[in-house]
């Protein structure tokens, strides 16, 4: 398999390139050691490091206001939920136990964030000298914020958490280079995201997106068992890896493979029951409040149906948006579908997972910081293009400016009234989702355009005297 350099097939790295001797040349060789995967693997951890200064001041916030907090753009949700959804406590999530349940919220999050919450608690408390966690349940909960060991505990909450989100965006970075056989250099706008690294350390979305980044792995090897239990994992920590079944639909459809269909549906079916039946048992109820939560929620930072109802002052209640934002959702895959069916070649997996996703987000009731990360494994595998990815993601960091400045009141007008400069946030990330959403409806009816299938063709007409062989779609 011969490998495509982006300083020869991309414009505008091969224009960057001019910088520092040119594109890759014909008789170039490549580092016994510094393959590269191993070049990404390195870039992902710089940047992901830089993630982690970014996020530092927020570390020593103790005796400052919430909005300097959002001047300083280092919010994470790790910080303020370890105490009162019970972590202080080693509380498991789903327990029903009553005194623990008037003591604490139920984690709202999908069991698999809620598992990998409770299991960082215990190995922060361990490291903290193991607590006597008696003691703290003496004290009102409120109290347990100035006990002189809590800042050091929830310091290393946070860390460890930390070490652990960037083994995921390493792991994340090697399945997207192997992605894309002898295209290992298009999982670089994941390492290099400026999305990862002002956004990965913001919630637990790095699980699913690790195991997103796996299903790709996975189809492309043509795998669907292992597809479908990725899948299934990833729906257990959040709800949008669900909807790359749509892909595989589609895929399978236009294959006739109707066994790797059912297959894949089957194995994300029970790896997800199997992941979800612990909690279920032990707290039936609290295992509902994920559910119940979303539904109960009314329009959200960063949505569509926020810009309207501030604009137009409209009052949309929470039962009209999921209505409408499920019809919407369902024309949406509707049109994918038909995308996918009558387009002159298969679509790729990537793509029609991007498409999915991306018609979600825009219909849904929330769009919170963090969610471009959901976007991030399957955009840049659907259009490993600098030039698309850089315009995208510029619209996704100009979002993530103001929705802090929103929150920090930062937009306010002087005279009163809304912050228009935040819908104009919100519009300008949606334009950016449309832009990418256009460039790849594009690639799937003019597959010429797509650099994934062209680089293919390349190889195939090149021959097989120079050992080139077309790749599955992936």
């Amino acid at each position: 398999m011969t490998q495509v350099y982006p300083s020869r097939e991309d414009p505008v790295v091969r224009g960057l390139s001019e910088s520092i001797g040119g594109p890759m040349g014909e008789h170039g060789t490549r580092h016994r050691w510094w393959t590269p995967t191993r070049v990404l693997l390195l870039l992902t951890a710089v940047v992901f490091s830089l993630g982690l200064i970014q996020k530092a001041p927020c570390s020593v916030v103790e005796g400052q206001d919430q909005n300097w907090t959002y001047s300083h753009m280092c919010y994470t949700d790790l910080r303020p939920l370890y105490i009162p959804r019970g972590l202080a406590e080693h509380a498991w999530p789903y327990t029903d136990d009553a005194e623990t349940r008037d003591r604490y919220e139920v984690m709202e999050y999908p069991v698999g964030i809620s598992y990998w919450a409770w299991g960082t608690s215990w190995v922060a408390h361990w490291l903290n000298g193991s607590p006597d966690l008696a003691e703290r349940y003496r004290l009102p909960v409120d109290e347990l914020w100035g006990l002189p060991e809590m800042s050091r505990e929830v310091n290393l909450f946070v860390l460890i958490n930390a070490v652990g989100f960037g083994a995921l965006a390493l792991l994340s970075t090697w399945l997207l280079a192997g992605t894309h056989r002898g295209r290992p250099w298009d999982a670089a706008a994941f390492a290099l995201s400026p999305a990862l690294l002002l956004t990965g350390l913001i919630n637990w979305d790095l699980i699913a997106v690790a195991l997103v980044a796996g299903a790709l792995w996975a189809w492309s090897r043509d795998r669907p068992l292992l597809t479908g239990i990725l899948i299934g994992l990833g729906t257990a920590a959040k709800l949008y890896p669900l909807f790359l079944l749509g892909a595989v639909l589609v895929i399978c459809l236009r294959r006739r493979r109707w066994r790797a269909l059912a297959v894949t549906i089957g194995a994300a079916a029970i790896s997800w029951l199997a992941v979800n039946l612990p909690a279920y048992l032990s707290g039936p109820e609290e295992w509902k409040v994920f559910w119940s939560f979303n539904a109960d929620r009314a329009a959200d930072l960063g949505s569509l149906w926020l810009l309207v109802d501030q604009a137009g002052d409209v009052g949309f209640s929470a039962h009209t948006i999921n209505l409408w934002s499920w019809i919407l959702f369902g024309a949406w895959c509707l049109g994918v579908f038909l995308v996918g069916m009558f387009a002159p070649e298969e679509p790729r997996f990537a793509q029609l997972g991007f498409l999915i996703v991306v018609g979600f987000l825009l219909v849904n009731k929330v769009y919170s910081p963090q969610y471009v990360l959901w976007l991030l494994p399957l955009a840049v595998m659907a259009r490993p293009r600098w030039r698309d990815q850089i315009v995208w993601q510029a619209c996704e960091v100009f979002y993530f400016c103001t929705v802090w400045w929103y929150l920090g009141s930062y937009l306010a007008p002087a005279g009163g009234g809304d912050a228009g400069f935040y819908w104009l946030g919100i519009v300008i990330r949606v334009i950016g989702q449309l832009y990418l959403v256009g460039i790849i409806v594009r690639d799937i009816y003019r597959p010429a355009h797509d650099p994934v299938k062209a680089s293919t063709v390349a190889e195939v007409e090149a021959g097989p005297e120079r050992g080139r062989v077309p790749e599955p779609s992936a």
